[in-house]
């Protein structure tokens, strides 16, 4: 009889804030080092925007509180981590924020920005008023769905705007690049 308690190995992806962005520049290699010091498994990125998949026992609150630290000594600034979780991933690309007609005209682009909470009714109604004719926004749970159609030009929308908006971080990814990360995870698990 073995005393040794067993975990629930959990794959998760590591939505990064401020990489390779505003003059923080990292190399993969080394954000793949950073979460292996944590003792992070089989750890991977995707694109060099900040998105680490990785391996861990521990629940997802406890992940962003062990790796932002970390992150911000390694680097030298705060780097608001937010994960997910790959059965939360593939739930958050399947959501039908939008119509399928207003996503597939021409020039519309949907984003999803990732938060550590969901937000309170008044953080809801701040950025909802952010609304326009160009820029639509959805909030499910811990994720805003960011319609922009018509291209950036018109759009008076921004990533600093919804962080200002909540009043907490965010950070932003391409619904095109969610959905390969959920497909990827997919194939993995």
């Amino acid at each position: 009889m073995s005393s040794a308690k067993e975990y629930i190995v959990e794959r998760y992806i590591a939505f990064l804030r401020a990489i390779n962005v505003g003059g923080h520049t990292v190399r993969m290699e080394r954000l793949r080092e950073l979460f292996g010091e944590l003792g992070l498994g089989d750890v991977t990125t995707f694109i060099a925007s900040g998105n680490v998949i990785f391996t861990s026992p521990d629940a997802a609150h406890t992940l962003e509180r062990r790796i932002e630290p970390h992150l911000r000594g390694a680097l030298g600034y705060d780097v608001a981590t937010f994960i997910r979780s790959a059965s939360e991933l593939a739930a958050i690309a399947a959501h039908t924020a939008f119509p399928a007609a207003e996503l597939a005209q021409t020039g519309s682009s949907l984003y999803i920005c990732f938060l550590h909470e969901e937000p309170t009714d008044e953080k809801k109604r701040r950025v909802m008023a952010l609304r326009t004719e160009v820029d639509d926004l959805h909030i499910h749970e811990r994720q805003i769905y960011w319609l922009r159609r018509n291209g950036l030009g018109a759009s008076v929308v921004s990533g600093a705007r919804i962080e200002k908006a909540l009043g907490m971080p965010a950070t932003i990814r391409n619904a095109t690049t969610v959905g390969k990360l959920a497909a990827l995870h997919a194939a993995r698990s």
